[in-house]
């Protein structure tokens, strides 16, 4: 019998026991309770100490593919960590990326605002290959967003801390590619991990740096962003839009400014998700091989932070 261990309060526990158990049938799908014998446990922002009765656990999966709310904490135990990745997930951000892209290059956003008007403006479009996208963070859902913006026609920069090879995509790293992405995008979209790195790194001096109006799409982690510099930017026509998928307070609060922007689109933090069944073989595939002495899939670095 292999114990699993599982805390969301946001996931849904029955979809995931189901799922699991179809890959291992033997598997004891637990919600709490007696932590003996449990070797896995996936979660996703589990209360502080959380881990410590799980003496026999040996893998700890993260209930998504960002880690940062795992990563910061002193509980965490010292553990083979993994993420979670499948088509499914890719998809459905690749899908939101290249709307959201689009919404911008195709002046969807003008004619909505002239709809509640109620003025007809023909807006002539423009070809795709003359709006300049720059994708920050090349990993597994920033490189298939940035190759589907591509293949869409689109002019599509990528950066990365280290040098990426991607179809019809330009790659560029370090920090004079850095400063390059950001200088050239007519649109930006965040896809990075939040690390100590990254922290901030799009603050008043960044985004000066970038076009006048230029659009601003974040998918990744809302501290990537110094919010107050954002607002600023928005407000003084620095960015002309933005669409927010994350942010440091969710749900969003009513009174935040973001809510009475009107160039600013909000999603409730829903650009990708994981679905179980999409999900569960490799899960299960990371236990199979943890009980192996083998390393899981999807490993993290936790001193990296993805």
């Amino acid at each position: 019998m292999t114990a699993l261990v599982f805390h969301s309060d946001f996931d849904d526990a029955d979809a995931w026991e189901a799922a699991l158990k179809a890959q291992l049938p033997e598997l004891d799908f637990r919600r709490g309770g007696d932590p003996t014998g449990v070797v896995a446990a996936l979660v996703w922002k589990p209360p502080a100490g959380f881990f410590a009765p799980y003496r026999d656990l040996k893998l700890v999966i993260n209930l998504g593919a960002g880690v940062d709310s795992l990563v910061r904490r002193e509980d965490l135990p010292a553990l083979p960590l993994s993420r979670l990745n499948d088509t499914g997930m890719v998809q459905l951000m690749a899908s939101y990326v290249t709307h959201a892209v689009t919404h911008y290059a195709r002046d969807f956003h003008l004619m909505e605002r002239n709809r509640l008007k109620r003025g007809w403006e023909y807006i002539h479009p423009r070809a795709l290959s003359s709006h300049r996208v720059s994708v920050m963070g090349l990993g597994e859902l920033g490189g298939a967003a940035a190759a589907a913006l591509a293949g869409m026609g689109y002019d599509v920069t990528g950066w990365a801390r280290s040098a990426k090879n991607i179809p019809g995509v330009r790659c560029l790293w370090g920090a004079d590619g850095f400063a390059q992405a950001l200088r050239d995008a007519d649109t930006m979209v965040l896809m990075l991990p939040l690390t100590p790195d990254t922290t901030g790194v799009i603050d008043a001096a960044a985004l000066s740096s970038m076009k006048p109006g230029a659009n601003l799409i974040n998918v990744g982690r809302s501290g990537l962003v110094v919010a107050e510099a954002l607002i600023a930017a928005l407000r003084d026509g620095r960015i002309a839009e933005a669409t927010l998928d994350v942010f440091d307070e969710e749900p969003l609060p009513a009174s935040h400014p973001f809510w009475g922007m009107e160039n600013v689109r909000i999603t409730p933090h829903i650009a990708s998700i994981t679905v179980p069944e999409g999900a569960a073989p490799d899960v299960a595939e990371s236990i199979r091989r943890v009980l192996r002495g083998e390393a899981p899939l999807h490993q993290v670095d936790p001193a990296r932070g993805y």
